[in-house]
């Protein structure tokens, strides 16, 4: 497993967890509600700038964490362009792409612990109905934790389906890819059986 913190240091580390998360929530809900084009420019010129104020290895580090999006770029833009829609599709797709660098730059500047603990501290209420605070936080950081593992082995495994045919890879990655997933999952369900899983854990 990878971590998703930028390696290169930030003011905005320093910042609360919880803060953060509160104004990405706040800055969707604008991004959401403005359906102009101009507006949506101005955010995503906005988020550019953010992403190049700590410097340029951060700025190619966040872009680089933003490529997975051109194939639902690409998408939108030719869905918009067949239907004659080509303003509505640029706010979709200005706001999409606004909308993740922003979550994307929350996940940068913020450890996994820090936002582990604004997790926990938004559910405690919940635990006086039973519910294992723990396993939510465990699913959780899994999930952070495991996405771009499981698409850099998505993408190796394109890599090397184009080393041995000259047909691109399509659907045929899919059972591969799969079963990686799986064999992970083995793998990590194994190791939690062996630290015990949630057996002993109190609610907190």
């Amino acid at each position: 497993m990878i971590s998703l913190t930028s390696p290169v240091r930030t003011r905005a580390h320093d910042w609360p967890a919880g803060a953060k998360i509160a104004g990405l929530c706040v800055a969707s809900v604008v991004l959401f509600a403005a359906p102009s084009v101009a507006v949506q420019t101005m955010a995503a010129c906005g988020v550019l700038v953010l992403y190049a104020l700590p410097g340029r290895a951060f700025f190619v580090h966040g872009l680089l964490r933003l490529w997975p999006l051109w194939p639902f770029v690409a998408v939108l833009i030719l869905w918009h362009l067949a239907i004659a829609a080509p303003r509505e599709g640029a706010v979709i797709v200005l706001r999409m792409l606004s909308a993740v660098g922003l979550a994307n730059l929350v996940t940068m500047t913020t450890t996994l612990a820090a936002m582990m603990d604004v997790v926990n501290r938004l559910l405690r209420p919940f635990a006086r109905l039973g519910v294992n605070l723990r396993a939510i936080e465990l699913a959780a950081a899994m999930v952070i934790r495991f996405t771009p593992v499981l698409a850099q082995k998505g993408g190796a495994l394109a890599l090397s389906w184009r080393a041995r045919s000259r047909r691109r890879a399509g659907w045929r990655v899919i059972v591969p890819f799969l079963v990686l997933a799986l064999d992970d999952a083995e793998h990590v369900a194994e190791a939690l059986r062996a630290r015990g899983g949630f057996e002993g854990d109190g609610q907190r």
